[in-house]
C-alpha cells in the first residue's frame, strides 16, 4: 500500500517545481506570478526502492489577505488529515512571512512528521540565509533547489524513513479482493452498490457528491466474495472549491491506490469526458485491473447501432491501452449488474495469472522470429528467451542481445500478441528487455 506525501506552504515558493521534479514530468504549471496552481496535482515518485503518492497543494489567491489566510489555513489542515508525511515548503529569498508563521502554527500541532523544505538555496550565501527558518519551531530544515534538484536527496532520503512499512498481511487472513467503485460525482455509483446489496445502504441524491467519503462493504452473493469500496466522486481538480470535496478526491485517491479492480462508473447521458479518461488514466498508472461500466444506459435514446457507436467512441479515448471490458448498465433497473460482477472477478483472476517460463516462451519466440525488432543503426536485436517476473501485476521481461535498441512500438506490438493470446482483458502488462 502507497504512502501519501503532501507538499504545503503558501504560493509561490516553488511547490510545483519540486513535484514535477518528484514525478519526473512536468505535470503541474509553473510561473512566477503566485497562485497558479489553483487545482490539486496528484502523482507517483519512488526514492530508494519505497513508492509514495504526492500531492502538491496549491495556494489560492482570492479577494482580500484574509480570505486567502482562511484558504491556506483549511487547505493545510485538510492534508495534515490524510497524509503520512508534510513537506512544508518555504522561501529562503523572501524569508518568513506572516503566511509561513499561519502555516508553522498549524503544523507545530500535529503528531504526523513535518519535514521542513527550504526552497531556492542555489548557492553558498543562501544556505546560511536559511538559519532563520529554525524561527519556525519545526526542528532541522533541508535546503534545496527545485528548479536545478541540488539537495532534494537529502530531503528524499529523510522522507522515505519515515513513511511507514508496509504491513505484511497475516498468512491465516484470508485476504478478500477490494474493487474500487470510482467515478464523476452524480454518475450513479452509490446506486450501483445499494442495487449490489439489496438494500439502500448509501445515501443516494441528485446532488453531485452526496458520498463524502471511500466506505467499504463486504460483498458475498452469487458465490462472489470481496470488499466494495464506495468513494466519493472525483471531479476535474480545478472545480474542487469546497474543502470536503478536496477531502474526497484525497479519499478516493487513495482508495485507488489500495484496490486490485477499479469499476469506473460513467454517466451514459453525459458521455465519456476528460474527467473520466483522467480517472481511467489514474488506475492505469496504478497497475490496476478496470471495467467500465456505462450507467444510466435506460436513459438514453437508442438504435441498432448506437452500444456499438458508443463504445467505440470510449475506445478511441482509450488508445492505446484498449483492451478494456466495456458495460452497459442501469443501476436503477438492474440491467447487467451481475455481467459487470462477473467481468470484475474475471479480471482479477487476469491480473494474477501466472503462465509458465516453458509455455511463454513456446508462444512468443517463434512469433519474434516471424517479426523480429527493426533493426537500427545496422544493428539486429536478437530476442533469446522471456519469463513472467514474480510481480503482484503482470510484468514480463524479454532477454535480448541490445535492449536500447527496442523501441515503444514493438513494446506495444508484443503486448497485443500476449494479450492475443492470453486473457488479459482490463489489466495493464509491463514489458521490459533486458540484457542476455
Amino acid at each position: 500500500m502507497n504512502n501519501i506525501v503532501a507538499i504545503v506552504g503558501r504560493p509561490n515558493v516553488g511547490k510545483s517545481t519540486f513535484f514535477n521534479r518528484l514525478i519526473q514530468r512536468r505535470e503541474a504549471i509553473v510561473d512566477s506570478v503566485s497562485g497558479v496552481t489553483r487545482d490539486r496535482n496528484y502523482g507517483k515518485s519512488e526514492w530508494n526502492g519505497k513508492e509514495f503518492s504526492v500531492i502538491d497543494t496549491g495556494g489560492y489567491i482570492k479577494g482580500s489577505e484574509d480570505v486567502f489566510e482562511a484558504e491556506i489555513r483549511r487547505q493545510v489542515e485538510l492534508a495534515i488529515d490524510e497524509s503520512d508525511v508534510i513537506i512544508f515548503m518555504v522561501d529562503v529569498e523572501e524569508g518568513i512571512t506572516p503566511m509561513d508563521d499561519e502555516v508553522a502554527k498549524l503544523l507545530r500541532k500535529v503528531t504526523k512528521p513535518v519535514l521542513l523544505a527550504v526552497n531556492k538555496v542555489d548557492n553558498s550565501m543562501r544556505e546560511k540565509d536559511a538559519v532563520e527558518f529554525y524561527n519556525l519551531g519545526l526542528g532541522e530544515y533541508y535546503t534545496l533547489a527545485g528548479m536545478s534538484g541540488s539537495g532534494t536527496g537529502e530531503l528524499l532520503d529523510a522522507l522515505v524513513k519515515l513513511l511507514p512499512e508496509a504491513v505484511a498481511p497475516d498468512e491465516n487472513e484470508v485476504q478478500l479482493p477490494r474493487f474500487a467503485v470510482v467515478g464523476r460525482p452524480n454518475a450513479g455509483k452509490s446506486s450501483f452498490i445499494n442495487a449490489l446489496i439489496g438494500e439502500d445502504r448509501y445515501i443516494v441524491t441528485d446532488i453531485a457528491g452526496t458520498t463524502r467519503d471511500a466506505i467499504d462493504t463486504k460483498y458475498n452473493r452469487f458465490g462472489f466474495e470481496f470488499n466494495l469500496v464506495d468513494t466519493a466522486g472525483i471531479r476535474r481538480k480545478a472545480k474542487v472549491k469546497e474543502d470536503l470535496e478536496f477531502y474526497s478526491v484525497m479519499r478516493s485517491v487513495r482508495a485507488i491506490e489500495h484496490s486490485d479492480i477499479c469499476i469506473l462508473v460513467i454517466d451514459a447521458t453525459r458521455g465519456f469526458e476528460g474527467q473520466d479518461q483522467s480517472i481511467f488514466w489514474l488506475a492505469e498508472k496504478n497497475r490496476k485491473g478496470v471495467v467500465i461500466l456505462v450507467n444510466k444506459w435506460d436513459l438514453v435514446e437508442k438504435d441498432t447501432m448506437s452500444t456499438r457507436d458508443y463504445e467505440r467512441k470510449i475506445r478511441e479515448e482509450l488508445q492505446p491501452f484498449t483492451d478494456v471490458p466495456i458495460l452497459f448498465v442501469s443501476a436503477l433497473t438492474k440491467q447487467r449488474l451481475l455481467k459487470a460482477l462477473e467481468t470484475s472477478v474475471e479480471i482479477f483472476e487476469n491480473r494474477k495469472q501466472r503462465i509458465s517460463t516453458s509455455k511463454l516462451n513456446e508462444t512468443m519466440l517463434p512469433i519474434i522470429e516471424n517479426m523480429p525488432p527493426p533493426a537500427l543503426k545496422g544493428k539486429y536485436v536478437k530476442i533469446k528467451f522471456c519469463m513472467q517476473l514474480p510481480t503482484p501485476t503482470p510484468q514480463f521481461v524479454f532477454f535480448c542481445n541490445l535492449p536500447q535498441y527496442v523501441k515503444e512500438p514493438y513494446k506495444r506490438f508484443l503486448e497485443n500478441k500476449m494479450r492475443e493470446i492470453y486473457n488479459f482483458s482490463g489489466v495493464p502488462i509491463d514489458i521490459y528487455f533486458r540484457q542476455k
